[in-house]
């Protein structure tokens, strides 16, 4: 869904944080008062936070980017631009990987990207819900079809955590960490998440859709329900961060797009030592459930399949595929 002109106009008029009087936005979109007040109600609509005082007018509690293909495009790398066959950028979607799903039985071809203002039903791991702010963080997903089947593409998401990582760097962002399988974690506090759904022939042609979730800025308002360490970009790197969302998803296309295209069958041992040294749980204790069974234990790294293995109280090793992974940070 694509939000009307003159609600994004008035979005970007609000972009800045600064307060804005009804007679100033009303002259500046050329509409009455009683326009504008209509046009204000519809942000609550999209659960955008508007402060209204008197005798001031009206802001936003923190200032906000809007996705632009035309600051994106230019810092794309020579590397990534070919792999891109199409950039859509949605206002309210329901989650970027579902769209991109339907788009793959439509036949949609590899290098589809799609990037959303807002979800109104994004999901990470195991169909928990993403908090979606309309405007604030970044909801990516990537298509891409492979010829060889699911096995062939095994440790894929490992190799995206490590493409994230070396972006959010590429910000500026240090202290970063992965918790396996694929999680983005600042000093023990998530980040970024990254859901990778395939789907295909065991043993022929399959595609998958990349979803990556990164927090650039959470109102506390909406993130209240967050039931685990959380972090954002915003507190990570302050208040002008706000300036550089089309700038981080530039990066995280340049890092994702040549991983994604170039993986195979054994691509995994190409960044298996970049992973282990940004393991953030290595040596921590941990509890791993697998339906209604729980090992604990201490993470002892991953092995160069990429599986998580875990050490009990006896020093016996055990090795994990999947599972959900819990640890209390240090």
């Amino acid at each position: 869904m694509q939000i009307s002109t003159i609600l994004k106009q008035l979005l970007k008029l609000l972009a800045d944080g600064e307060f804005h009087s009804g007679t100033e936005l009303a002259a500046e979109l050329a509409l009455s008062r009683s326009a504008i007040w209509k046009q204000l109600q519809a942000l609550s609509d999209l659960e955008v936070e508007l402060h209204a005082v008197s005798g001031k007018g009206y802001k936003l509690p923190q200032p906000l980017q809007l996705l632009d293909q035309t600051q994106i495009s230019p810092l794309l790398s020579t590397a990534a631009q070919p792999l891109l066959s199409c950039l859509e950028i949605h206002d309210v979607i329901d989650s970027t990987n579902s769209y991109l799903q339907q788009r793959a039985r439509e036949g949609g071809e590899s290098g589809l990207v799609c990037v959303a203002e807002s979800q109104s039903a994004g999901k990470g791991r195991r169909g928990r819900l993403w908090v979606s702010p309309f405007g604030h963080n970044i909801y990516l997903s990537i298509l891409w079809r492979y010829q060889d089947g699911p096995a062939a593409i095994a440790g894929l998401s490992l190799a995206l955590g490590v493409a994230v990582v070396n972006a959010l760097k590429a910000l500026g962002i240090t202290e970063i960490g992965l918790k396996w399988p694929n999680d983005i974690y600042w000093r023990q506090q998530k980040l970024a998440g990254i859901l990778v759904e395939v789907s295909g022939e065991s043993g022929g042609p399959c595609h998958a859709v990349v979803g990556l979730g990164v927090n650039f800025y959470l109102p506390p308002q909406q993130a209240a329900g967050i039931e685990q360490p959380y972090t954002d970009i915003h507190s990570i790197l302050g208040k002008n961060a706000y300036t550089r969302r089309n700038e981080l998803l530039a990066l995280l296309l340049n890092g994702l797009l040549p991983v994604i295209a170039g993986y195979e069958a054994g691509s995994l041992q190409n960044c298996l030592a970049q992973w282990r040294s940004y393991d953030c749980m290595l040596g921590k204790a941990a509890a791993i459930y697998i339906g209604e069974l729980c090992y604990q234990g201490t993470v002892a790294g991953i092995d160069d399949n990429g599986l998580l293995l875990l050490q009990d109280e006896q020093g016996g090793i055990r090795s994990f595929a999947s599972g959900e992974v819990s640890f209390r940070p240090s």
